[in-house]
């Protein structure tokens, strides 16, 4: 058989054009539709035009084919969590757990302090937990459902929970993506996490300073007639019980014992069925309508609040509004959107052509800022392209390891540049697993958050602008220094 021959720069950039060309088309035309169908078919036809490319090339449709799968199969695990979330949000709605959260959550916070107040909840949570898509699906909810009642714009509201919820899953040692990223750069777990504090603590520092600056512009005197309306509602609805924390409480413990999300979220979906049953019986009729029959009934509305989801009925209509939760099934069109990503990046991953835009950006990166620049880039470009922030911290820390220790960078300059730079700005993009996964989860276009999202935006500009300074950029050379007499 003969070779299969190398893609040209031109070659690997086809797809991406066609692809960005295509996406750009559907958000003038769709707008915020445009992840409901569009954005998948111009992915697919993004993916066709890459195999068309691989095709020419030499590749056969076996090696493609296989490449397709393998992409998608690191994207079962994401897809499975996403699932899960979706039950665990109608049945905790059902039983009265996240109308409490709101409850409470308005009793202490006001909208001066509220965006502040809401990073730091979920920057604990996430440091605590490792996982940003269990901070974001829990607490981030409730938070969400609070911050709406105090009437400040959604789009600041999520920005506040993603930014707070990717600084604790950046750093904490339970993470997944802190252990992947010393891994691929060749460094050990915890100089890693200490190095990365020099990038990550002036970054969240910023972004907190931004949100509670701004909090003092709202005008909080409309909200407090407003804020006595909602709590009046959601306890006339519901019986509120301190009991129904218990649930929340053993999630974020099970992961911190470093259950898998998995399970963890499915025994917080399925307790929170049974804490329905239990506190909330006039709602599991409302959601059932049956009303002879409670048994029948129950499992009725818990079956529905996993799967359809639910919406209920209060004399308040923005209380209302507030709750309603699209279960298991309003998941599947953000699957879809993942599915669609990740054949676009086994495409172009079979044809070699991302690897190609990648070994072009090499070349260009002479001095230290210019090769942590171009990690960066690196980092955004595979999150763009293959969709998946595991891909855009893999791969570029394959391809830049050698490089690195041939310029006399220690590794964990690569892998603080991986972690500022990949894990944080996939949640930024729309058909990313992560950014498609939390616009879903929080009923938030990723357009409409991303610009609020400033832990994530501040981190990749962050780690580059230490490197060009050269501020604490550790080099081979200086352990030799320290070993002489």
């Amino acid at each position: 058989m003969a070779q299969p021959k190398e893609p040209t720069l031109l070659q690997a950039f086809i797809p991406i054009a066609i692809l960005t060309a295509l996406l750009a088309t559907n958000v003038i035309i769709y707008e915020a539709d445009a992840t409901d169908g569009p954005n998948q078919i111009a992915l697919l036809l993004g993916a066709a035009v890459a195999g068309i490319v691989a095709w020419r090339l030499g590749r056969t449709w076996k090696e493609i084919e296989l490449s397709i799968v393998k992409s998608i199969s690191m994207a079962m695990g994401a897809i499975l969590i996403l699932l899960i979330i979706g039950s665990l949000s109608g049945t905790w709605l059902l039983s009265g757990i996240v109308p409490a959260m709101i409850y409470y959550g308005l009793k202490i916070l006001n909208p001066t302090i509220f965006l502040f107040a809401a990073c730091v909840v979920c920057s604990i949570v996430s440091l605590a937990t490792g996982s940003s898509w269990g901070t974001i699906a829990t607490i981030g909810i409730a938070l969400l459902g609070i911050g709406q009642a105090l009437g400040i714009p959604i789009g600041v509201i999520g920005g506040a929970i993603i930014s707070g919820a990717y600084f604790g899953d950046k750093i904490s040692p339970l993470s997944d993506t802190t252990n992947l990223a010393p891994a691929m750069a060749g460094t050990d777990l915890f100089t890693h996490i200490r190095y990365m504090m020099y990038t990550t603590i002036p970054t969240l520092t910023i972004t907190l300073i931004i949100f509670l600056v701004w909090g003092f512009t709202f005008d909080t005197t409309p909200s407090e007639a407003q804020d006595a309306l909602v709590l009046k509602a959601i306890d006339d609805a519901f019986n509120l019980n301190p009991v129904l924390f218990v649930v929340p409480a053993l999630v974020i413990i099970m992961i911190v014992r470093k259950v898998p999300a998995t399970p963890a979220l499915l025994a917080g979906a399925l307790l929170g069925g049974v804490c329905a049953v239990v506190f909330q019986p006039h709602i599991i009729n409302q959601v059932s309508g049956i009303h002879d029959n409670f048994l029948k009934s129950s499992f009725l509305a818990v079956m529905n609040a996993m799967s359809t989801g639910i919406q209920l009925s209060t004399d308040n209509d923005m209380v209302s509004e507030l709750l309603k939760a699209r279960g298991m099934a309003g998941m599947l069109n953000t699957v879809w959107l993942i599915l669609c990503a990740m054949v676009f990046g086994g495409v172009m991953e079979a044809g070699g052509m991302l690897k190609r835009i990648a070994d072009e950006i090499i070349r260009f990166a002479k001095s230290v800022g210019s090769l942590v620049g171009s990690t960066a880039a690196t980092c955004v470009f595979f999150n763009l392209t293959a969709s998946d922030q595991y891909m855009a911290i893999a791969v570029p820390g394959r391809m830049y390891a050698d490089t690195y220790k041939k310029r006399g960078l220690k590794p964990e300059v690569l892998s603080r540049t991986l972690e500022d730079s990949g894990t944080v700005t996939s949640v930024l993009i729309p058909w990313n697993t992560c950014g498609a996964t939390q616009a879903t989860v929080l009923g938030i276009a990723t357009i409409t958050y991303l610009p609020f999202c400033f832990f994530n935006i501040i981190s990749p500009f962050m780690t580059v602008f230490m490197a060009y300074a050269n501020i604490k950029i550790r080099r081979i050379a200086d352990d030799s220094k320290t070993d002489q007499p």
